[in-house]
């Protein structure tokens, strides 16, 4: 909104910083972590009085865990208002890639709500039917896919190689689709210890948040030997928008947390991680940057498969965060030794845009 007072104003004085990305970028963080750190109190306490018994704790889980009941959920809404207030006070609201992303992660947010919502008020774990939850995710993700196509190409660039690309043509719908959705779940996979998902995400945005801006230059692309997207600069402060408002999240959910993210903050924000790959052409080096989260779905995948073919465990527990609680590893050194990897794979992720 800022943005386009300061252009109807000719970006004249003062209100020629709104006219730069990186300046906008960084008020949007400030913008995102203080309403987030203003609002997050009050925000808590309304969730507390609403839920009574707060989310629902598996008895099958880590019995530490246990302690955790009454602790209220749905503090993705914390995240989901923060972040939606700074973008929309200083995004350029004519970019479509930005309005993509955002549509990605307020729908996944609403379907995260709804799971939520039906595990608190049924004081149950099961939440709304798994492929009832995946099509509504297909079908945002499917629309978000269809409004970033229109600004991009269908290729799928490999990183490493300058120039080289993959056409993949209308199977690309599909591809972006199934990553988005990929990746929101993978967030709400990882998300079962006190920081454990908020911090990588952040992480993530931060990295992206170079990519993105890098991407939308010409001269930084050709130099780099990078796609060129046009606009993409604006997703810049779509990622600062996530850092900030995660900031302000995680500053609540330290341990011992005063609230849980939710289905309604890890779906929206994993959703969000893979439209912003999917816009920015970095789809690859999300799975480098987001390795965590990658990890984390496929000890899952791996438990499942495993135990139903031989009846035996890989992982004494999966996600494989609780295969390290099992194996004595305090909760703390488990989610720090994980914030540790994810920046060694952000490192790792970044490398690849100089790595060709």
């Amino acid at each position: 909104m800022l943005y386009l007072i300061a252009d109807w104003l000719g970006f004249e004085g003062v209100l020629n910083l709104i006219r730069y990305q990186t300046f906008r970028a960084g008020a949007t963080l400030i913008t995102a972590l203080f309403f987030g750190l203003i609002i997050g109190p009050r925000f808590i306490n309304l969730l507390r009085v609403r839920q009574g018994k707060g989310q629902p704790i598996r008895e099958d889980g880590p019995q530490s865990h246990l302690a955790k009941r009454g602790t209220p959920t749905m503090g993705g809404l914390l995240i989901l208002v923060a972040l939606s207030f700074s973008l929309l006070l200083w995004m350029d609201l004519t970019n479509p890639l930005v309005w993509a992303c955002l549509a990605v992660t307020v729908g996944f947010g609403l379907i995260g709500f709804l799971d939520d919502y039906d595990k608190v008020s049924k004081a149950s774990h099961r939440g709304v039917p798994g492929r009832v939850r995946l099509l509504l995710e297909f079908i945002v993700a499917g629309v978000a896919s269809y409004i970033i196509v229109s600004q991009v190409s269908t290729n799928l660039y490999v990183p490493f190689f300058s120039g080289v690309s993959i056409p993949l043509g209308p199977f690309y719908f599909v591809f972006a689709a199934t990553l988005i959705v990929g990746f929101g779940n993978a967030v709400n996979l990882t998300d079962g210890l006190d920081g454990l998902a908020i911090m990588p995400v952040i992480i993530a945005a931060g990295t992206f948040a170079i990519i993105a801006y890098l991407v939308g230059r010409v001269d930084y692309s050709e130099y780099l030997g990078i796609p060129y997207v046009e606009g993409a600069g604006e997703l810049a402060i779509f990622c600062a928008a996530i850092m900030g408002a995660g900031l302000a999240f995680l500053w609540f959910n330290a341990p011992p947390a005063a609230v849980f993210m939710g289905d309604t903050g890890s779906l929206a924000l994993g959703g969000s991680l893979g439209a912003i790959a999917v816009a920015s052409h970095h789809e690859i080096v999300l799975l480098i940057v987001g390795g965590l989260f990658v990890v984390e779905t496929a000890s899952v995948i791996i438990q499942v498969f495993w135990f139903k073919r031989t009846g035996k465990r890989v992982f004494r527990m999966a996600p494989i965060h609780h295969h390290f609680e099992q194996l004595g590893w305090s909760e703390s050194k488990v989610v720090i030794r994980f914030w540790i990897i994810a920046i060694v794979l952000a490192m790792a992720g970044l490398a690849t845009l100089k790595v060709r």
